[in-house]
C-alpha cells in the first residue's frame, strides 16, 4: 500500500482538476521505471483507465493505481508534497530504497 499525506492529497486534487480529471473517480498512477542516476525512477501520472495487471486502492480519499511490478518496489511508500521556496514537488519516501539520488527522484534497492 502507498500512503498519501494530507499535503500531497491537496496538491493531487488541485492538479487533477486542472488537467481535466475527476479526483473522485479517476486515479493517480504511480510506477517505477528504469532510469535516473540511481537506477530506478518514480513515475506519477493521472489516469482514468485500469489495466488487468493493476492494483487499485484508496488512501486518504485518493484512488491510487499501480502496476504489479512497480508495486513490489513501492510497498510502504508515502507520497508527500513539499512546496515553498526550496520545495521539490512530489516526494516519495520509500522505505525499500537502499540508496537515493540527491534530488530524490531516483533510487536503487
Amino acid at each position: 500500500m502507498i500512503k498519501v499525506s494530507d499535503t500531497a492529497k491537496k496538491k493531487v486534487v488541485e492538479l487533477m482538476t486542472d488537467e481535466g480529471f475527476n479526483a473522485i473517480t479517476d486515479f493517480v498512477r504511480v510506477g517505477v521505471k528504469s532510469g535516473g542516476c540511481s537506477g530506478l525512477s518514480y513515475d506519477l501520472t493521472f489516469d482514468n483507465k485500469k489495466e488487468d495487471n493493476d492494483k487499485v486502492f484508496e488512501e486518504n480519499n485518493v484512488k491510487i493505481i499501480v502496476d504489479k511490478k512497480s508495486f513490489l518496489y513501492l510497498v510502504g511508500t508515502t507520497l508527500e508534497y513539499s512546496g515553498g521556496l526550496n520545495g521539490k514537488g512530489f516526494v516519495f519516501n520509500n522505505p525499500n530504497a537502499n540508496r537515493t539520488c540527491g534530488c530524490g527522484e531516483s533510487f536503487s534497492l
